[in-house]
């Protein structure tokens, strides 16, 4: 009427209806409330119609999220594969779509199922009949004993195998044949348009010799279409999924039920009313081996019997895999799940018995590019489903297709999760799972003759007190029941929350068995809490979940199995905790997360945040929050980054969380005890300044008790912990910890180390062995000492172990902080210590400031305190190891000095220094011998080849402990030629090269080697005249000749090389003066002018003139003014600004020294005078003896050196060189040559005298005596020599222009 009224046709409303509809469902709000008053309508009774609108209600968002129209439509049309059963039936049923044949063919199969199943039973009816007579007396119909069809299998005779294969051959033709008739009527039924035309499902089709008994459809099976999903013979796919329980009645003329034989989902209402009858028979007897060989390829599996040794092999298959449990995803779903166990097992695993055999997944339940089960199946536009995180892979890497059909994809974002078939691989897990038996009040395992466990009901004890306490207890099972289903099925957040309190109640007022933590450990319960953690937002039932699962995760391994199955679960407990939810971190720890994960995770600042609160637990845990916080930190340290953990580190020691971490040396759990021990370990190592924190606060006694009952790893934790707190920077509070440790605890700490040190890896053994050894020290060595004797004996043995590097490294390094001085980090002061008594004091003193800076203004009040307790622990110490098996101990360094590793030789030769110095410290015992033997040709090696000063400087502190021994003197001058060179570059700046170069000299037999020169280079200038005066600096020489050319020489090798030649004087360049400063180097000429020289580049330049109107015939500098001898007498002293003064103008001077302002003048009478230039006294230091008739003896050379004035003129009384102290000028010494002396340059041991006939003497300084005498090759005399600043290399000029260089030979 309407639509004749309206002129609208049926098309027109269809099409209007379906877009208003389209446009509701689309909107999400509209389309939740909408289903929620559905479901208000519904009665409780009528759960059959409420899972169907719930499984609708989940395939349309699963339609409506995805990505385009075909998916959508794939998702909504699964019959649009039907016509590919009319092609090649066994082809899609097994392969290309088995999931479809199961929805949409195998209902209608069933009769060919059951008649199946009935000649099966025929064939195998006296496999039964034994398997039951091999069960001892428990029927097959007992609901309490299950006998696996493996074992009926495995008693089957050959005919019998035969025959089962030929029935199931024809089963198979059978299933193709009828796969092609109902394809055709699924596409009839498809293109019918007419409504009131009803299309009739065809008629099955059995075996041709059994062509009589074909059987009508609808007459022999009780199967209403409703209850299929089927009207108007359409096929409805979307109630898939509805849960049903179908029982078909068996022909035959057994009273036992059959079971299922397809996909069946059980709904709550069924499993309660089967709860009030408990003696009702369940409808699943047969194994689910038997129902799995024909639900799915049966071909292939339980049919194929050849042999009974592939029976056997098949049994011993089935028994590996039945221990598996299938892990589960987080969805809503029933948690009592199998209709084949007793009422009472409702809540206990439902999987398969042992041996069934049903742990192969359908090949639909299998992602086809990684080959395991689904996680997260996606399916895509092509119909194909796959792995989301392997075909995201796949896309990732520029594919576009679809990997199996290869069509083009036009979108590469995956569409949302197909929770469809996430359900059906849940629920086939949950069957699938191994058996729970618990031995509890109700039930007893019984075991078989094979070792299978079987169930038997056990009749419980029915006092009167038993029977009431029975009946509250059922009471609040119920209630547990009832809250875990809600937890589990209730689509109403506020009904979840309410449950997870519920639940938390039970478990903190009732003892928990082990029936009640099954219940709540299956996946579908833990799932539940995992969805509570991602809805709510109440604080309090977030407490409640984390609660939960702690105490579920820390009683049962399956429950974090299946936390971590998800990483989207995880990824939200981090989340919580972070947001500040500290029970959340007792969840992480249960998870046992990697180390890398939790590096990941960045933790840190959460954890740091709980460690260092007050810790007041709100819900007492399994774990305490502060707990689980150390130990989740101490692995974290353990990354192999060492950039993370010293980060993680530095901010421990910046937010000041030490002191916190050290409470936890006192905690209840050992295992939290050993973390921070690690923790404090790491930090101590990493910035040790906290060394004295936590040796301050640390309770040393809980950790010490902790040492017997750990295992080995754990205790050496302790060890190098207790090793690295004794490294304090003050010896007595050193002390006080070792004695601390060694008193303390409730066993004896040094037989326990000395017990653990037999067995400790070796590695760990020198640490172990070095604080026992310190322990046995605390006390003056006695002369007998297991501990002692034991711990030595350790570090030798590891440093002799080539087999072992890093024992080796250890040991060597342990030896050297056993000298027991240490900076505030912990670093030992044993090489910069013996730096300072080589002499080399300046990196000593630096640290020692740095020292202070770190420490407080009264930390140092009682130095002289620590210096004594920290000489006397370094006696103790030195003594004790060097007494070891008449110097063992040096043997075992000499190897390690031997070695190729840099970091094993630099340990071992600091640790041979200390020692050896220690040998002059300590008694002679005759060990000094032993250590020259094995360490002296090491030493001289170091010396003479290392490029390292401190290494060189200290194998001379070696070289003192043995030179102050004649046999050590004897043998260190055996190797002279090999140390000398090194020890005349290191007597300017060490004092302990020039005492051991003093002591070889007095030794007869070297002190010819120990001065030997070599000529080096002989240039001839004679064409320049005259070589009137000679100076170096650096590795310059310049020289002044009579023709006024001055030339600049570098010595390179054996020659002399002249690199620029220079003439700006008009006549001859008398003397060359190089300031102190080396700013400038003054000439002075008989041209009656003094030029002032750059000489800081390479070449030379002219920067200054000046007119002294005399001739310059000896010049001196001091800063602003010059003295030079002029052509008459006196002495003028001339300033830059033009003005001069003549002084001492009654003698006639030859030569001038000038040092620290005083003015020395050799004159031609003999005399030596001083000339204060500042006051202008005179005072006479030599009288000179005028003669008349008779040749003049002039001081032809002075030289001012250490407070001493050397005057050289010609041999009067036999003694050309004379020797005067500049205090009370009163000869002192002089040098018995009868040469006629003319030049003289001094260097720190010798004394050189230029002679006529071009002869150089060499003098000992200290002695006075001549050691050496070079020869020029020339006759002319010697006017001039001087050494290079390393008195290395000596240069001569003579008059007759031959310039000469002698080095060391």
């Amino acid at each position: 009427m309407g639509t004749s009224a309206t002129g609208a046709t049926s098309a027109q409303i269809l099409r209007h209806t379906t877009a208003f509809t389209s446009e509701m469902l689309s909107q999400y709000e509209l389309r939740r409330q909408i289903f929620s008053a559905l479901r208000c309508k519904l009665l409780p009774s009528d759960q059959l119609t409420l899972k169907s609108l719930n499984l609708a209600v989940e395939t349309l968002e699963n339609a409506i999220s995805a990505p385009n129209a075909s998916t959508q439509s794939s998702s909504l049309s699964p019959c649009s594969k039907a016509p590919l059963f009319d092609l090649d039936p066994s082809f899609a049923r097994s392969e290309l779509a088995p999931t479809l044949f199961e929805e949409l063919f195998l209902v209608h199969f069933l009769p060919v199922l059951q008649r199946l199943n009935e000649l099966r039973l025929i064939i195998l009816s006296s496999l039964s009949q034994n398997a039951n007579h091999d069960a001892d007396d428990y029927s097959i119909s007992d609901i309490s004993v299950v006998v696996p069809w493996s074992k009926l299998l495995s008693k089957m005779s050959g005919d019998q195998a035969l025959e089962l294969k030929e029935l199931e051959r024809n089963y198979e033709q059978i299933l193709d044949e009828n796969c092609r008739v109902f394809a055709r009527y699924f596409k009839e039924v498809l293109e019918n348009s007419d409504e009131s035309r009803s299309v009739n499902p065809p008629e099955l089709v059995f075996k041709q010799t059994e062509k009589g008994e074909k059987l009508d459809y609808h007459e022999d099976e009780n199967i209403k279409t409703k209850e299929l999903g089927l009207e108007n013979g359409r096929y409805n796919p979307i109630w898939d999924e509805q849960e049903r329980s179908v029982d078909f009645s068996s022909s035959s003329s057994s009273n036992s039920k059959s079971p299922p034989f397809y996909p069946q989902r059980v709904s709550v209402n069924i499993l309660k009313k089967q709860d009030s009858s408990t003696s009702a028979t369940p409808p699943c007897l047969v194994s689910d081996s038997e129902t799995e060989s024909l639900s799915e390829d049966n071909s292939a599996n339980s049919c194929s019997f050849e042999s009974d040794a592939y029976v056997e092999e098949n049994n011993r298959d089935e028994a590996l895999l039945e221990n598996g449990n299938s892990p589960t995803r987080r969805q809503k779903q029933p948690v009592f799940a199998d209709s084949c166990r007793s009422p009472h097992y409702l809540m206990a695993d439902n999987g398969n018995p042992p041996g069934s055999g049903k742990h192969t997944p359908p090949k639909d339940f299998v992602c086809p590019i990684t080959s395991h089960l689904f996680d997260d199946p996606v399916t895509l536009e092509t119909g194909q489903t796959y792995e989301r995180r392997a075909i995201q892979e796949w896309l990732d890497r520029g594919n576009s297709t679809c990997p199996i059909t290869r069509q083009t994809l036009h979108s590469t974002q995956l569409p949302k999760t197909n929770y469809v078939l996430k359900r059906l691989i849940v629920s086939w897990q949950e069957k699938n799972q191994g058996p729970v038996l618990h031995q509890s009040d109700n039930h007893r395992v019984v075991e078989t003759d094979h070792h299978e466990p079987m169930v038997k009901s056990v009749v419980p004890a029915t006092y009167p007190n038993s029977v009431i306490s029975q009946a509250a207890m059922d009471r609040t099972i119920n209630e547990l029941r009832q809250a875990i289903t809600n937890l589990c099925m209730s689509e109403i957040l506020s009904e979840s929350e309410k449950a997870i309190l519920q639940i938390e109640r039970f478990w903190q007022d009732m003892n928990i068995e082990t029936d009640i933590l099954a219940m709540l450990s299956k996946p579908p319960v833990i799932n539940g809490f995992v969805e509570i953690l991602f809805n709510s937002v109440d604080l309090q039932v977030l407490k409640a979940t984390f609660f939960l699962l702690c105490e579920l995760g820390s009683r049962d391994e399956t429950v974090i199995h299946t936390l971590t199955r998800v990483d989207s679960d995880v990824e939200r407990i981090v989340a919580l905790f972070k947001e500040g939810l500290e029970e959340a971190v007792v969840l992480i720890y249960l998870l046992r997360p990697s180390i890398t994960g939790l590096v990941e995770m960045d933790l840190v600042e959460s954890l740091l945040a709980i460690i260092k609160g007050r810790g007041e637990d709100s819900i007492k845990m399994c774990l305490k929050p502060k707990t689980a916080s150390v130990l989740l930190l101490r692995q974290i340290l353990q990354s192999d980054e060492e950039n993370v953990a010293s980060s993680i580190i530095g901010t421990i020691v910046s937010l000041k969380v030490i002191e916190n971490v050290v409470g936890s040396l006192e905690a209840e759990w050992a295992v939290e005890r050993i973390a921070a021990v690690g923790i404090l370990r790491r930090c101590i190592q990493q910035d040790g300044k906290c060394r004295n924190t936590v040796a301050d606060k640390a309770q040393l006694a809980p950790v010490l008790e902790n040492f017997m009952a750990t295992s080995d790893a754990n205790r050496f934790e302790i060890v190098y912990f207790l090793s690295e707190l004794v490294k304090l920077n003050r010896r007595t509070f050193n002390e006080q910890i070792l004695n601390i440790i060694r008193d303390e605890g409730a066993f004896s700490t040094m037989h326990t180390l000395l017990v653990y040190l037999q067995t400790a890896l070796q590695d760990q053994c020198p640490v172990v062995a070095g604080l026992l050894l310190q322990l046995d020290l605390l006390v003056e060595p006695r002369k007998m000492s297991i501990y002692r004797e034991e711990a030595i004996d350790t570090l030798i043995s590891c440093l002799r172990n080539s087999e072992f590097p890093a024992a080796q490294i250890a040991a060597a390094e342990t030896i050297v902080s056993l000298q027991g001085r240490f900076t505030t980090s912990g670093k030992p002061l044993a090489r910069p210590f013996l730096l300072k008594h080589a002499g080399l004091e300046k990196n000593y003193r630096k640290l020692m400031r740095m020292e202070q800076l770190h420490n407080n203004s009264g930390d140092f009040e009682d130095i002289s305190e620590e210096e004594k307790a920290a000489d006397a622990w370094e006696r103790r110490m030195a003594f004790a190891l060097v007494s070891h098996e008449f110097g063992l101990v040096f043997e075992a360094l000499a190897e390690g000095l031997t070695s190729e590793s840099a970091e094993l030789w630099s340990a071992c030769f600091v640790a041979a220094t200390w020692l050896v110095y220690m040998l002059g410290v300590l008694p002679d015992t005759g060990i000094r011998g032993a250590a020259r033997v094995c360490l002296l040709k090491h030493f001289i090696s170091t010396f003479k080849s290392s490029k390292n000063i401190e290494d060189r400087t200290l194998s001379l502190l070696a070289f003192k402990s043995f030179v102050h021994d004649p046999e050590g003197l004897r043998d260190l001058t055996s190797y002279m030629k090999h140390i000398l060179k090194g020890l005349r570059e290191l007597r300017k700046s060490s004092q302990l090269a020039f005492e051991i170069m003093k002591l070889l000299s007095e030794e007869q037999d070297c002190s010819s080697d120990l001065w030997n020169h070599k000529e080096l280079a002989q240039v001839d200038s004679s064409e320049n005249g005259e070589v009137l005066s000679i100076v170096s600096f650096k590795d310059k020489f310049f020289s002044g000749h009579t023709d006024g050319t001055i030339k600049v020489w570098v010595v390179t090798g054996s020659n002399l090389h002249l690199v620029q030649e220079i003439r700006e004087h008009t006549k001859a360049i008398t003397s060359l003066y190089i300031l102190q400063s080396g700013e400038r180097l003054y000439s002075g000429s008989l041209d009656k002018t003094a030029r002032g020289w750059s000489i800081n580049n390479e070449i030379i330049h002219c920067v200054q003139v000046h007119d002294m109107k005399d001739q310059v015939h000896n010049l001196v500098v001091a800063n602003s003014i010059s003295c030079f001898i002029p052509q008459g007498a006196g002495v003028k002293v001339h300033a830059w600004n033009g003005q001069s003064k003549l002084l001492n103008q009654n003698k006639y001077i030859k030569c001038l020294a000038l040092d620290q302002g005083r003015l020395y003048c050799g004159c031609h009478d003999n005399s030596i005078q001083e000339l204060d230039l500042a006051s202008g006294t005179l005072s006479s230091i030599q009288s000179g003896s005028r003669k008349l008739l008779g040749k003049a003896h002039p001081i032809h050379a002075l030289q001012v050196h250490n407070g001493l004035i050397y005057s050289a003129s010609t041999a009067l009384d036999g003694v050309a060189v004379k020797i005067w102290s500049t205090r009370n000028y009163n000869m002192v010494g002089s040098l018995p040559t009868s040469s006629e002396v003319r030049c003289m340059t001094i260097s720190s041991e010798l004394i050189y005298l230029g002679c006529k006939g071009g002869i150089v003497e060499v003098w000992d300084l200290k002695k006075q005596t001549r050691i050496e005498i070079l020869q020029a090759g020339t006759n002319g005399k010697v006017l001039c020599m001087t050494l290079d600043p390393n008195e290395e290399v000596l240069v001569s000029g003579t008059s007759d222009g031959q310039i000469q260089a002698w080095g060391w030979s």
